[in-house]
């Protein structure tokens, strides 16, 4: 990543994020083209591995499998149940749920692991692999690297023998318990009756589940991307293409809408008037009611280098201040983790209530949205607008070829616009941590420069590429 050489705090979290090189785990498991990148031998190969290193104690071993709606989760789950079932470990399958859903089950059934087999917000051509530890929490980057270790070896002589070998079966019920989990995150005496929430489900692990919460709390729930079959998930929906619900919004003449991805983990929602809010709006609504109510644990946030400037200059207005860690809800929970707060996220809207999930949980970010529309008794437009965001700009550059961001020229251009740009904003340029390409993203009070300078550092690093 670069990053103005002024902001210290932005650079000690970029060295954090590059200094260790791994060839499997990116920032949120292992990801990539199914049948290509995320084979079935990979797959076995994970289940094996990651069955080996949690094969601890004499008791019996168990871990539960999701997924979300893609077809390459049939392909990748069955290899993945033959990776375990090998190690001696039984397998409960949960069939698609929401990631946040595995992370709870996995604690409140005592497993000792938990895989959610997911490429999150990707189109169905991806697929990937997420790994929780017997605490609900995604595994730490030491623990990935000994995965990674054991990926490569000869595991044969470590497997199970035949007597041991593990059982695998289909398991009910766990759809009604994540339900009640969620709705046990709003106070007792609140629901939603009355409310209309237009919700996209992106075709993904959470069109079951949300649909039937929504209800249960009282509200009139239409539902759009909730049809998946196996190819449309995240295609022209979901939080990363909010258009359909926008206009969905407008047309049922709705309170609100919520938009997840594909996994569920994250959240944007939609205004009365059809207007999408983002991930630092909700953080800026969440964090003043937590405030108010005496259950901020430390007065401040956690976000990562992408969240808006203004973000961070409306918090510091209430006196709270806003950490920032490298790209990814897993620098941001391990600071929260560390430092003991209880409130953090990403603009895209994946945010971490630790008081309630111990990964982001787009339908727990809604309904505590949703808990503050119902208490002032104001229209979500309202509710949502904390602050007026900097002029930002995000680009992205494929990447397939070199190191660019190593490039003289690069650099140099780089160098030039942080130096234009000047205090009153930020550049960062980072290397995705789950696909083949560089993000560019300026922010500053003068949008005309911002604009400027992002297109210079995207034309240099086209012809890098080149």
């Amino acid at each position: 990543m670069i990053e103005p050489t002024r902001d210290t705090q932005t650079r000690a979290a970029a060295e954090a994020e590059t200094s260790t090189v791994r060839r499997y785990f990116g920032t949120d498991g292992i990801r990539g083209r199914a049948n290509d990148v995320i084979t079935p031998e990979i797959a076995l190969k994970v289940g094996q591995a990651a069955g080996i290193l949690f094969r601890r104690g004499e008791h019996r071993h168990r871990v539960v499998i999701s997924k979300d709606t893609r077809l390459s989760g049939y392909m990748i789950e069955t290899a993945m149940v033959a990776g375990f079932t090998s190690t001696g470990m039984d397998v409960l399958l949960l069939g698609p749920m929401p990631t946040p859903a595995v992370a709870m089950l996995t604690r409140s059934m005592r497993a000792d692991l938990g895989v959610m087999i997911s490429a999150s917000h990707n189109t169905f051509e991806d697929n990937g692999i997420k790994l929780f530890g017997p605490d609900g929490y995604k595994l730490s980057d030491e623990v990935e690297l000994e995965i990674e270790k054991l990926l490569d070896s000869d595991l044969s002589k470590q497997l199970a023998k035949s007597p041991d070998i593990g059982r695998a079966k289909r398991i009910d019920g766990v759809h009604d318990r994540y339900i009640e989990f969620a709705k046990r995150t709003l106070p007792r005496a609140l629901d939603l009756e009355g409310m209309r929430v237009v919700v996209d489900c992106a075709n993904g692990a959470a069109y079951r589940v949300v649909p039937e919460a929504l209800w249960e709390l009282g509200a009139d729930v239409i539902s759009i991307g909730a049809e998946p079959d196996g190819l449309n998930i995240n295609k022209d929906c979901g939080s990363t293409a909010p258009k359909a619900l926008c206009s969905k919004v407008r047309e049922m003449r709705a309170d609100v809408g919520i938009a997840l991805d594909g996994d569920a983990d994250r959240v944007v929602m939609v205004d009365e008037r059809g207007h999408p809010i983002d991930g630092d709006q909700l953080i800026a609504v969440i964090s003043e009611s937590l405030k108010e109510n005496g259950r901020l644990a430390r007065p401040g946030v956690v976000a990562t280098v992408m969240s808006n400037l203004g973000l961070e200059r409306h918090l510091a207005g209430l006196g709270l201040e806003l950490v920032r860690t490298p790209v990814g809800d897993r620098y941001v929970l391990d600071h929260m983790r560390r430092y003991g707060y209880n409130l953090g996220g990403e603009p895209s809207g994946h945010i971490v209530l630790s008081d309630y999930t111990t990964t982001g949980d787009g339908f727990v970010t809604a309904l505590q949205v949703l808990g503050v529309v119902r208490s002032q008794n104001l229209p979500l437009s309202q509710v949502c607008h904390r602050f007026d965001p900097l002029p930002q700009v995000l680009k992205n550059v494929r990447c397939r070829k070199g190191r660019p961001l190593e490039n003289a020229t690069v650099l140099s251009v780089i160098a030039s616009a942080e130096e234009r740009l000047g205090r009153g904003g930020r550049l960062i340029v980072r290397a995705s941590g789950t696909e083949p390409m560089i993000r560019v993203m300026g922010e500053g009070d003068d949008k005309a420069l911002v604009e400027a300078i992002v297109d210079e550092i995207v034309a240099a690093l086209g012809h890098a590429e080149a």
